[in-house]
């Protein structure tokens, strides 16, 4: 709707009204500056065993409740802010982004 409104006000000015862009998550409102906090993935750890990614993720994130999870087993869908899911691979090893949920 928004957007209709824009380019009715273009035809009648005879001026393009700008592009809208998305800012994508984790920003604000597209206002710039560094969206730094704390962190939420860890695709670094791709490709590490099981243990060591656990090892790194509890030194960022002390208190972690770190789950393995071996890959295509079903997990619930709650959101928490304290748990890293580690989903790994037959031969133990990380195959996707560790994420905060």
């Amino acid at each position: 709707m928004a957007e209709e409104d824009k380019k009715q006000q273009a035809d009648k000015s005879g001026e393009e009204a700008p592009p809208q862009r998305f800012a994508g998550p984790g920003s604000f409102g597209g206002m710039g500056g560094s969206t730094a906090g704390p962190k939420k993935t860890w695709p670094e750890l791709v490709g590490l065993t099981s243990e060591e990614a656990e090892r790194r993720i509890k030194e960022e994130k002390p208190g972690a409740n770190v789950q393995i999870v071996p890959e295509g087993c079903f997990v619930t869908m709650d959101y928490r802010t304290n748990r890293v899911r580690i989903f790994t691979g037959s031969d133990g090893k990380v195959v996707r982004a560790p994420m905060i949920g």
